[in-house]
């Protein structure tokens, strides 16, 4: 687990995932980094090797290739015979079942916590609709899950169409719901809109509970895969509960469905649940953990301001600028929820999107909207105020959004949601009613706050001089390359692969660290740069300051990253494995987190297109007799001790460092692909990344050194490395 200093509640969401040779197969283990073996290739040798040499004058191979031929030609008949008994027809659940990832996401641990929105989501649209104020999530000791809801409850009564309950309707067939009327559903806005989420969750669980409480009777049901396991029952409520209305469910999801083990992580679903309880202020949502009789984790989300205190909570370890900007107005049956705050010590903007309290993560019309407005209204205003003299310069979007934190969220009657997971919107509507009240609003404010407006352009217009000055700087970067008669920095030892699908790069700290790998890698298709002591902390720096440092230069050029904000292209990048490899101490660590930021901040696609890993090198080496062993944490060193004798004899050496490895034994356990650990980095979680690396890496000190302090007591002095 990497050393980056953390509050308990917040996590850097980076998950790391079993990887093999081959890029397709990914397993998600219950801890934040997980670390493999890469076998495939070592199977693959396996294999071939088991092929026998001839045998009385006949050669095996050839005769295994022969009959594999005809196999396959006699297959390739039988695809030819196409007719009607080949085409399936799925009922029922079993679509969902045969194709899970189509309506989850995957089958990892996204697609385990989506099932946990799916559910939640359904009790939000109930509090949208005013029926429900409370919502309660229990994360069980058997991995199971209960949300309840104080909202109307599930109808129960015969559904004339299927009939069946309306209870089991919704459990067990696709698309049915009470979301599909428009102004004559349950629901005059609903996150909930195929009418799949309930019935997906009921397909992919082994087995569901789920119980209603309405018109002073309580029904229940269970339920198996999808399929009913009992009757529906009904028992009279007590008086003194008889008012009681609201839906619980809750399930255990399915092992044979989920690659990876059934963990539900607390604070993973405490990140949305936060987010829920910012974008609906009079709602009150718990969540809670059982572990043993003793142990429970327990909070409570309950946010009267709004997306102020949501806007307030991202900006909470920087400078704002002015007092949070915040509105909200409707128009066309369209509700527009905006809040937004300029930071003086922030180079970065986050612009966040919900529709229908839906994250919208990829985006949509509102985001689009609300940018183009933005840049417009801004630019209008500096020119109108003479803020902005020249006639023929002209803020971009990426200027005037510099230091901003946005909250943009719509409620919209009959939303455009891209697939199931719902993670762009596309109503075309929406962007004109979000451009219309964010102009009207912003400019009305911004003349009547003028000190704000001065403030805002001050922002944008140095981060317009920076702009400059870091095409000065790149520009430069280019001319230095020219005259050196070379475009890769001099510490690079390249590899000999053109292929970037093949070619991996190893970023090492230092020349002794850097010696070693270059005389241990396989030059075919791996690379190495070494790094001369910590780069520059780009999350306190402009983008002059990052151009003209010489390590970051390095880096951009090695990498082939082109320039910070523009469109980032895969096909552009020289190597698609960009390892970091540091030492196990705190020292390596700070350089690890460094080397993150920048990566973050200057091109987050890389972390979306798979592109950053972390190489994990062992820290002891065990000799007994002539046998060596490589142990990567004190676990491992354990479990190895407990298998020798007790009057064994052996000798463990500490690796404080990669210069310390002989280039055969960095090979060996670090940068050999079948035996190697890596550790694969992803963005999760965006808000909490930015609110991690913030915290870390920015300029407020005073909330650094709290944490610090209020994490003191969670550090194990003899697990300290001094």
């Amino acid at each position: 687990m990497m050393a980056l200093l953390r509050p308990p509640s917040f996590q850097l969401r980076f998950v790391a995932r079993r990887l093999f040779s081959s890029p397709a197969l990914f397993f998600r283990p219950s801890f934040l980094f997980s670390l493999a073996r890469s076998r495939s290739r070592l199977f693959l040798r396996t294999r071939i090797s088991s092929i026998r040499p001839q045998r009385n004058g006949v050669g095996v191979r050839a005769f295994m290739s022969s009959t594999i031929n005809a196999e396959a030609l006699q297959e390739k008949a039988r695809s030819q015979a196409y007719g009607s008994d080949q085409i399936q027809v799925l009922e029922g659940l079993d679509p969902v079942r045969k194709r899970p990832g189509m309506y989850i996401g995957s089958t990892g641990p996204r697609g385990l916590h989506h099932l946990v929105y799916e559910i939640l989501d359904n009790a939000i649209d109930e509090a949208q609709a005013g029926y429900a104020s409370k919502i309660d999530v229990v994360l069980h000791e058997d991995n199971s899950v209960s949300i309840t809801d104080n909202g109307r409850g599930i109808p129960t009564d015969l559904h004339p169409v299927t009939r069946k309950s309306s209870l089991e309707t919704v459990l067990t067939v696709l698309h049915a719901g009470g979301k599909f009327g428009g102004s004559s559903s349950g629901y005059n806005v609903s996150g909930g809109l195929h009418g799949v989420g309930l019935s997906v969750v009921n397909a992919l669980s082994e087995a569901l509970e789920v119980t209603v409480w309405r018109d002073g009777k309580e029904y229940q049901q269970t339920y198996s895969r999808g399929k009913p396991a009992t009757a529906l029952t009904c028992y009279l409520l007590p008086a003194e509960s008889s008012g009681r209305q609201g839906t619980c469910i809750r399930f255990w999801p399915d092992r044979d469905v989920f690659t990876t083990s059934i963990t539900f992580e607390f604070n993973t679903i405490a990140g949305r649940i936060r987010e829920l309880a910012f974008l609906n202020p009079e709602l009150t949502i718990t969540l809670k953990k059982e572990e043993g009789d003793s142990k429970v984790q327990y909070n409570e989300y309950c946010y009267a301001g709004g997306l102020v205190e949501y806007v307030k909570w991202l900006n909470a370890d920087k400078k704002p600028l002015h007092d949070t900007v915040a509105f909200r107005k409707e128009v066309d049956g369209i509700t527009v929820d905006v809040a937004l705050q300029w930071c003086s010590d922030s180079y970065t903007d986050m612009v966040l999107g919900y529709a229908n309290s839906i994250r919208t993560i990829d985006g949509g019309t509102h985001i689009d909207g609300m940018k183009a407005s933005l840049t417009r209204t801004i630019n209008n205003l500096g020119k109108k105020s003479k803020a902005i003299k020249e006639k023929d310069i002209s803020l971009s979007g990426e200027h005037v959004r510099e230091g901003l934190t946005c909250i943009v969220s719509v409620k919209v009657p009959n939303p455009e949601f891209e697939g199931q997971t719902k993670t762009r919107l596309g109503n075309p509507e929406v962007r004109r009613v979000v451009e219309q009240c964010v102009q009207e609003y912003l400019t009305e404010y911004l003349e009547l706050h003028p000190d704000t407006l001065d403030s805002i352009l001050l922002k944008s217009l140095n981060a317009l001089k920076a702009a400059l000055a870091a095409k000065r700087a790149r520009e430069l970067v280019r001319t230095k390359s020219v005259l050196k008669s070379s475009s890769l920095p001099g510490k690079l030892a390249d590899c000999s692969s053109t292929n970037p699908e093949e070619s991996e790069i190893f970023i090492v700290e230092g020349d002794s660290a850097g010696g070693s790998a270059k005389q241990g890698r396989d030059r075919r298709f791996q690379a190495i740069l070494p790094l001369r002591g910590k780069i520059l902390n780009i999350e306190r720096k402009d983008e002059a300051a990052m151009y003209k440092n010489e390590e970051i230069q390095n880096l951009i050029l090695a990498l082939g990253l082109g320039v910070k904000g523009e469109d980032f292209r895969k096909e552009a990048l020289r190597y698609h494995k960009i390892i970091i490899l540091t030492d196990a101490d705190v020292d390596g660590a700070h350089i690890r987190t460094l080397l993150l930021t920048f990566f973050f901040r200057y091109q987050k696609a890389l972390f979306d297109e798979g592109c950053i890993y972390v190489g994990v090198p062992p820290l002891y080496k065990v000799e007994r007799g002539k046998h060596a062993h490589y142990c990567y944490d004190d676990s491992e060193l354990k479990i190895l001790r407990s298998t020798f004798p007790a009057n064994a004899s052996y000798n463990i050496q500490r690796f404080k460092g990669l210069g310390e490895m002989m280039p055969l034994q960095l090979w060996e356990t670090t940068m050999d692909p079948e035996r190697r650990l890596l550790k694969k980095l992803v963005v999760e979680d965006a808000v909490e990344a930015n609110f991690v690396f913030s915290s870390l890496m920015g300029t407020r000190v005073d909330v650094r050194k709290e944490l610090i302090q209020n994490s003191a007591s969670m550090i194990k002095l003899e697990h300290l490395d001094i």
